[in-house]
């Protein structure tokens, strides 16, 4: 599976996907990460990615051309795009499940500032949740659903039985004690 994530600060989290169970999963070709910045498809000089909202209010939004954009370059059939966003269906175990369980790879949008243009919510397959709080970006988020999902995978953790066995799986809603 590739999950592909589309963020304006690769950087800030490059290490977490390259380190422990998913970087040997890459490293494995089990899984793979693809980072994109955003500013690659703004077209001014200066890069610009982000505008003051139309409706007024503190901050800015990530704009809609940008984003339309980048996702007529990596969209692809078998991708499925999701909008990462305090307003989305939240994200559990059951979501994660259903994830890896299709045929299809995952871009992740990562917000920034004070979120996104309104338009860009047609653009996207799914809204997702990671819960009732606001982030400074969608960059922990995108890394959340990425782990929650990939190590759901064929041959990702070192024993098949382990996503079989742990809190919140079907047949073992908790954990016993360890």
């Amino acid at each position: 599976m590739t999950f592909t994530i589309l963020t304006l600060f690769p950087d800030m989290i490059r290490p977490f996907l390259e380190q422990s169970i998913l970087g040997r999963a890459a490293q494995a070709g089990t899984i793979t990460v693809q980072l994109h910045n955003l500013r690659d498809w703004a077209t001014d000089k200066h890069h610009t990615v982000d505008d003051t909202p139309y409706g007024g209010g503190a901050g800015m939004v990530l704009k809609v051309d940008v984003i339309d954009h980048a996702l007529a370059e990596l969209r692809t059939p078998t991708t499925t795009v999701i909008l990462l966003t305090p307003s989305g269906k939240r994200f559990t175990q059951e979501v994660a499940r259903t994830l890896a369980d299709t045929d299809k790879d995952v871009l992740l949008i990562a917000g920034h500032y004070e979120g996104f243009d309104e338009r860009v919510r047609m653009l996207v397959d799914q809204e997702i949740s990671v819960g009732d709080f606001v982030l400074t970006g969608g960059e922990l988020p995108a890394a959340i659903v990425v782990d929650a999902v990939a190590r759901l995978l064929p041959n990702v953790l070192g024993n098949p039985a382990s996503p079989q066995e742990e809190s919140f799986s079907v047949d073992h809603p908790l954990e016993y004690p360890q």
